[in-house]
């Protein structure tokens, strides 16, 4: 026998023995997202649930990523994909992702992360049995709207017009509006709404801030503002802007105030359900998760940079004070 046939019989039974040892994994997981990991941690915290129920990535799941770069528009491609490559479960991070999913697919179960109340914008039919082939969590972003503009008009109470920043191309931010207006409106404030998806855009809604005389601004969660949040921080600053945002990660960068839930648990749990879900559970009868961690970060470094004093009776509430 040929030394170069010997070779190539030897390394092909190695790799059948090897074979034997490692396998493929069983099941492939597509995760969907407007953007690549917009908060930090969350696919980690993803990652711990999924290995809660015995599911590792790279030893009996894989996990293929979509990711829209800020292209809402892409998503419905994207989601075809993942249904054309038969994946086992597609995590949809936001609800953008969540509605390109169930428009794409009727049988593959999907397991959603929703800023927006997933009942009110249509998406599943119930909390407790949302039916069909969605089910997953909400992360009460949207709903802490109001207790935003209200916090503004605690830590500002003489400032009598205020804006709002969301993107457009989320539908959270049609839902988050009507009752952000609601809640300026008990405060005798006038609000502006500013729409920005590109940064450019977001440029430019600072400087019609500052060209309209607002007084302070509330920014509504979106993938794509999570993902600037150092530019929309930085913006605040120059600009001088008072500035309340959905999520800790701006107050950590410098900006004034957050509220929002703490988004980690509910990625984790989300791996939860993603892995039960592999285990032949049902997503109509796993209920929609609620996150009820709410915290309130102020920035007084940031405060006193911009000359604000903040009473001690908000200080008192909030869950962490940055100095």
């Amino acid at each position: 026998m040929r030394r170069r046939n010997f070779i190539t019989i030897f390394v092909g039974a190695t790799a059948w023995a090897s074979g034997a040892y490692v396998q493929e994994p069983r099941h492939v997981i597509g995760f969907l997202s407007g953007f690549a990991d917009a908060m930090p941690g969350s696919l980690a915290a993803f990652r711990r649930g999924l290995e809660e129920t015995g599911f590792v990535e790279g030893k009996n799941i894989s996990i293929e990523f979509r990711w829209a770069d800020g292209h809402y528009d892409r998503l419905p491609s994207l989601a075809t994909e993942l249904v054309v490559r038969n994946v086992s479960v597609i995590l949809a991070y936001d609800l953008p992702s969540a509605f390109a999913a169930k428009a794409a697919t009727k049988t593959i179960p999907i397991v959603f992360i929703s800023g927006a109340d997933p009942v009110k914008a249509g998406l599943v039919e119930s909390f407790s049995r949302p039916n069909g082939n969605l089910t997953g969590g909400s992360v009460y972003f949207s709903v802490l709207g109001p207790k935003r503009v209200e916090l503004l008009h605690e830590l500002l109470p003489a400032v009598k017009t205020i804006a709002l920043l969301g993107n457009p191309r989320n539908p959270n931010f049609q839902f988050d509006t009507p009752d952000i207006r609601a809640a300026a409106d008990a405060l005798a404030q006038s609000l502006e709404v500013l729409p920005a998806s590109t940064e450019r855009e977001l440029e430019a809604a600072f400087s019609t801030m500052v060209q309209h005389r607002i007084g302070a601004l509330v920014v509504v969660p979106d993938p794509f503002l999570i993902s600037r949040r150092e530019q929309l921080v930085e913006l605040a600053a120059r600009h001088t802007m008072p500035t309340i945002y959905p999520s800790r990660v701006f107050a950590d960068l410098g900006g004034l105030m957050s509220y929002g839930s703490n988004v980690l648990d509910l990625n984790q749990q989300t791996g939860v359900y993603v892995g039960k879900i592999l285990k032949g559970a049902k997503p109509a009868e796993l209920p929609i998760q609620q996150s009820t961690k709410v915290e309130l970060l102020i920035n007084l470094k940031t405060a006193k940079a911009l000359g604000l004093t903040v009473l001690p009776e908000l200080l008192a509430r909030a869950d962490e004070v940055i100095e």
